[in-house]
């Protein structure tokens, strides 16, 4: 079907246009043209004057809608998941799962296959968060968990490499010589996190092909005046992505605006490292096993330890803008254009272009979001509508 979106602003990924609609047929883009273009036998749809962006993409979520990924592996959590953070401006989302055992884990790589094949809205790919971490830095994961991987793991890990665009962090100092190397020449993206690595072995870590680092400044060694550590390394590199999560609990605002600036443009991405809580009610969840508790926008231990989030895309946004001072034009490619580029799917979501997938988000004057599209399917098409 061919229609048009109108009567809205349009951020393409470079610049917000206004006077101007966007036409999609069979789930893309097909143009974005002047007004007085359109034309008058298509169906159009009025936005109201709202801002129309890229749809935001979410490398690092556990849970939402009260469903935690590891609770629970399975195509049905998936999908839960991705319908409780596209309410919230997320059109394309990477399934994260927490260093746990083997089991859970092939689980998690056959539900990920499974919602690959049935085209779950907004799935890119697995994100498997462990379990190679360094126990010096393993935060909330937990520690009879973490192990050094083996062969069966490698094989296991390399399956990740036809599950879309998937991603394994790892502590390069506990896994062997050749393995970042292995997984990255098949195609798995590797970042690095809970790592209490030196710069060097950092350094050697980009060289074999990692490519990302997985919240900065969480969960890693710090910069320091005579070891850059794995912050050091992080923010020194010109051509790997940072994810941040900004809000307000995991990282000092100025500390965030540290990374930014000694980072080039396109490098930071936002990550809401979020848990079940997003979308659900209620103070007490199980985070495997363990009570995790939430308290105004911040979920910890009983000891206080962060155990993810309560962060949401939209409110990313909204922080950055607030919080970090940012433009609003850089706090969506944060959220969009950069986190596709990291994923190096940069050709078909992340921005508004013809050919591009329509993965849209449409937001208020206050970056509330009103509705979203996925492959041009409407989420709540009646919500803006007067």
């Amino acid at each position: 079907m061919r229609y048009v979106l109108t009567n809205c602003k349009i951020f393409t990924s470079e610049k917000i246009l206004t006077e101007h609609s966007l036409v999609i047929s069979a789930g893309k883009i097909l143009a974005v043209i002047a007004d007085r273009d359109i034309d008058n036998q298509d169906q159009q749809i009025d936005l109201n004057g709202h801002l129309l962006t890229p749809g935001f993409i979410d490398t690092q979520v556990n849970g939402g809608g009260g469903v935690l990924f590891n609770n629970s592996p399975t195509l049905e959590s998936i999908a839960a998941i991705g319908k409780a953070h596209r309410a919230y401006g997320t059109t394309g989302f990477l399934p994260t799962l927490i260093s746990d055992d083997l089991a859970t884990m092939q689980l998690a790589i056959e539900a990920s296959q499974q919602a690959l094949i049935a085209q779950t809205p907004g799935f890119l790919g697995l994100h498997m968060e462990g379990p190679y971490l360094n126990k010096l830095r393993k935060g909330v994961h937990c520690e009879t968990k973490l192990h050094s991987p083996d062969q069966q793991s490698l094989a296991m890990l390399q399956a990740l490499a036809q599950i879309g665009r998937s991603i394994v962090t790892l502590a390069p100092e506990v896994v062997p010589a050749g393995f970042i190397k292995q997984l990255s020449q098949q195609g798995v993206t590797v970042a690095v996190g809970h790592s209490n690595a030196s710069y060097e072995i950092i350094k050697q870590a980009l060289l074999d092909g990692a490519s990302g680092f997985t919240h900065l400044y969480n969960a890693m060694s710090p910069l320091t005046s005579r070891e850059p550590g794995v912050v050091g390394a992080a923010l020194e590199d010109p051509h790997s992505w940072c994810g941040i999560i900004v809000d307000g609990f995991h990282v000092h605002p100025a500390s965030l605006k540290i990374a930014i600036k000694a980072k080039p443009a396109g490098k930071v991405i936002l990550v809401t490292d979020a848990v079940h809580t997003v979308g659900a009610t209620g103070s007490t969840f199980d985070l495997v096993g363990r009570s995790i508790y939430r308290d105004n926008g911040k979920v910890t231990t009983k000891e206080g330890t962060l155990a993810g989030s309560d962060l949401d895309m939209a409110s990313a946004v909204r922080n950055c803008v607030k919080l970090l001072g940012l433009e609003l034009s850089e706090a969506l490619r944060m959220a969009s254009l950069y986190p596709a580029q990291f994923l190096n799917i940069a050709d078909k979501v992340g921005k508004i272009a013809p050919g591009c997938q329509a993965n849209l988000t449409l937001l208020d004057d206050d970056l509330q979001v009103m509705d979203t599209w996925i492959d041009g399917i409407a989420s709540n098409p009646l919500a803006y509508r007067r």
